[in-house]
């Protein structure tokens, strides 16, 4: 069974019509990880947690800095508390306890901008965004092409399952 435990501060929307963060989490995360090798996860006896956090750009700056040493915000980072030689594990061995497969923390103001270039919407972008962090907790990276080709076709499917559009797609103008 998949958990979301969703935290968010200022600037991001709170709850209400139209701003069911958990909901749209669940949704995301659910997509990512079924078109994966991982999807047991799902079905496991044991609770599988996202803690996902909708944060600012400062709060993701500062994370992004001390851990990536990179000196500016960034739409999304991922922390898994799994290594992926372990995922298969989880689901096989696993009895009625609890597993945190890791953190995601989202930037409002570069979700925000993200979205405005796109022309979508910041729930559409953010979904993305779960999706890609889902599927960083799942092992996938995108450092070389191949790693990026696989990992960008994986997020293609569970986007197009949820009805959003191909965040890849190359238009000629």
């Amino acid at each position: 069974m998949l958990e979301i435990a969703l935290s968010s501060d200022a600037p991001w929307p709170g709850q209400g019509p139209g701003y069911d963060w958990e909901a749209l989490a669940l949704r995301a995360a659910t997509a990512a990880i079924e078109r994966t090798p991982h999807g047991e996860l799902l079905t496991s006896a044991a609770t599988v947690e996202i803690s996902i956090r909708l944060a600012s750009d400062d709060e993701v700056h500062t994370l992004n800095k001390q851990y990536r040493q990179k000196d500016k915000p960034t739409n999304v980072l991922s922390f898994p508390m799994v290594q992926p030689d372990l995922l298969a594990t989880v689901s096989q061995n696993s009895d009625d306890g609890e597993v945190l497969l890791g953190d995601i923390i989202l930037a409002h103001g570069v979700c925000v901008a993200e979205a405005a270039e796109r022309n979508i919407s910041v729930e559409d972008h953010a979904m993305h965004l779960m999706v890609h962090g889902t599927l960083h907790l799942l092992g996938y990276d995108h450092i070389d092409d191949d790693e990026a080709e696989g990992m960008e076709q994986i997020e293609r499917d569970a986007l197009a399952a949820l009805g959003l559009h191909d965040p890849y797609l190359i238009t000629e103008d």
